[in-house]
């Protein structure tokens, strides 16, 4: 059997038992819906966040930019994993106890203002689109390449099947299925890493064979930097961003990964607050696996990589690079017509998608609009690492395939959660709390379903047409994230101070200063300007880590104004006296 006939094959059996579990779990009330009626058990929940918080970033794009940055690309292992701790230590176990299981839910009570309720639910839907764009375009890449259709396509495959999951069980049927999805990614991630370990170093663990040595005695990581070196590229164990942008991306994941709405809602499906705890540990244990492997992936597929093609002729090149080319997210033109691929330094499109002619032949020629005089003849898209690596590698036909329904795995995982925080802001926080207070359950429950249903058309949109690769999306979201939910909800639990005038307008500075940052320097002004270079960074800082200074400015504000504005009302401060207290918590009280 062929690559395509073991994808239909793994990823049909992953699929139907996604549609099994959705239908087996249906959600029959709001309770059941929103927060699987708190009837979670810690070790299913675990599991069923790790999924939810490992996405496409996570399983598809986090190895391919530390493939490229090297050292650079540690700042999503730091910032990723740093930031769950300080969900799990300094908010999880609170809000759990405030007992509402959406963050504008938390905001609009704590804050006592529907107007904090309605910028949080703003601030919800820009958040969750942002990071779905991401979860969207990571389905269309595997679909494209292993089921051999156009991403387009492969996107509206991916919003159908999000929609029968999330449609029929909610929050009760996305649990169960991210209980599967996570042993089905995890397996995919995990298998071709010990595979490809033992292949270059002969050590079945791949975070010990990173740094083992290769068959002729020296250490992998020595190779790398030799093979970086003798290219033109900076030694791989070498980074080139500054100390403070390194810090400032690091901090705004951190942050960005606390306030995340998606991720703080599992928290409420446990029966308990020592249960929340136990599942936040237990979730760091299994993301763990993932996250140490990460790198040794990267290392194995860069050696790989350049070992495969560079300085290779086009003519003998192994049949993957051709299947890859297929997709636009690799390409090779041949600059100097000499029929070889030369992948050093420089820059092959200018930063351009390649756009292929409808026919070409062994020179690999390409319809690419101001291609660069540098002798950089390779284009190679960081998504594509992971995906590929099996066949770089050239493992059998049945790991490559199981790669692709991990990765799928992940990317609907996360698709699934955040589509349900954007239905639980619009038909629990808008329209039950603020225009229909006296809504049934029944017609709560059909405005929830409507609403997922339109979240899917707008993120498969976004996914179509995405402003970057996938974790340049996220970590985009990640900065939303961090300059408008984390200082509202840090300082609504270990301020008693801080008012509704402080919280609301600490989050419009910081939305609106992030969303301001990230469209002008990433990407222009709706097509009326050009995006700025990185020479005009504010302070050194890129787009991805300017959620930090979006962040303390959210903090200043929110501090300052609270402190020229009346002090909230005594039974605030008692509530928020009471969460600091573990024990005495019940059910989310929201119902």
């Amino acid at each position: 059997m062929n690559v395509q006939t073991w994808t239909w094959i793994i990823v049909g059996i992953t699929f139907a038992l996604y549609f099994g579990i959705a239908i087996w779990a249906r959600a029959g009330t709001t309770k059941e819906f929103y927060v699987a009626s708190g009837g979670v058990s810690p070790l299913a929940n675990g599991m069923a966040t790790a999924a939810d918080w490992m996405s496409a970033a996570s399983f598809i794009s986090m190895a391919g930019i530390i493939s490229f940055a090297g050292y650079d690309g540690s700042v999503y292992l730091m910032g990723w994993t740093g930031g769950y701790v300080l969900l799990a230590l300094l908010l999880a176990p609170y809000l759990r106890k405030f007992g509402k299981f959406t963050v504008p839910d938390f905001i609009g009570d704590r804050y006592y203002s529907n107007g904090a309720r309605t910028v949080a639910v703003i601030c919800a839907l820009i958040v969750s689109f942002t990071y779905v764009a991401g979860q969207m375009r990571g389905v269309g890449i595997v679909f494209s390449q292993f089921l051999q259709i156009d991403i387009v396509y492969g996107v509206i495959i991916g919003m159908v099947i999000v929609l029968v999951f999330a449609f029929l069980g909610g929050m009760k049927g996305i649990t169960y299925t991210q209980v599967a999805q996570y042993c089905v990614l995890i397996f995919a991630f995990m298998v071709p890493a010990i595979f490809i370990s033992f292949q270059m170093t002969g050590n079945i663990i791949p975070q010990i064979g990173m740094g083992s040595t290769v068959e002729d005695g020296t250490y992998l990581l020595d190779k790398l930097d030799s093979l970086h070196t003798q290219l033109g590229f900076k030694e791989y164990t070498s980074g080139t961003k500054s100390t403070w942008d390194v810090f400032a991306i690091t901090l705004a994941l951190m942050v960005g990964t606390a306030g995340l709405p998606h991720v703080i809602v599992r928290f409420f499906t446990v029966p308990k607050v020592k249960d929340a705890r136990k599942s936040a540990g237990l979730a760091l244990l299994f993301i763990a696996i993932l996250y140490t492997t990460a790198p040794a992936i990267a290392v194995f597929s860069r050696t790989n990589l350049i070992e495969t093609v560079s300085e290779k002729e086009y003519v003998a090149i192994p049949q993957w690079f051709k299947n890859w080319e297929n997709t636009g997210l690799i390409a090779w033109i041949d600059k100097n017509n000499d029929g070889k691929i030369q992948y050093v330094s420089g820059n092959a499109l200018d930063g351009k998608k390649p756009v292929y002619k409808e026919t070409r032949g062994d020179s690999g020629e390409r319809l690419v609009a101001n291609s660069s005089a540098e002798n950089n003849e390779l284009y190679v898209d960081n998504d594509i690492m992971v995906l590929a690596n099996p066949e770089i590698a050239g493992l059998p036909d049945w790991v490559i395939a199981l790669v692709a329904a991990g990765g799928l795995a992940a990317a609907l995982s996360t698709a699934a959660g955040l589509l349900l925080v954007i239905s639980t802001s619009i038909s629990h926080d808008l329209i039950k709390k603020q225009l229909k207070p006296d809504i049934s359950d029944k017609a709560e429950l059909m405005w929830a379903r409507i609403s997922i249903f339109i979240a899917i058309v707008v993120a498969g949109l976004f996914g179509i047409y995405p402003p970057g690769f996938v974790a340049a999306v996220v970590a985009l979201a990640f900065g939303l994230a961090a300059a408008s939910f984390f200082p509202a909800i840090i300082l609504g639990i270990f301020d008693k101070r801080m008012n509704k005038e402080g919280a609301i307008s600490g989050m419009i500075v910081g939305i609106t200063l992030m969303l301001f940052y990230m469209i002008r320097f990433k990407t222009g002004l709706i097509g009326v300007m050009e995006p700025l270079p990185s020479s005009e960074w504010w302070f050194g800082t890129s787009p991805e880590g300017f959620g930090t200074i979006a962040m303390l400015f959210n903090v200043v504000v929110s501090f300052v104004v609270s402190r020229f504005t009346k002090a909230p009302p005594i039974e605030v401060v008692e509530i928020v006296e009471n969460i600091r207290i573990p024990s005495g918590a019940g059910e989310a009280s929201s119902h």
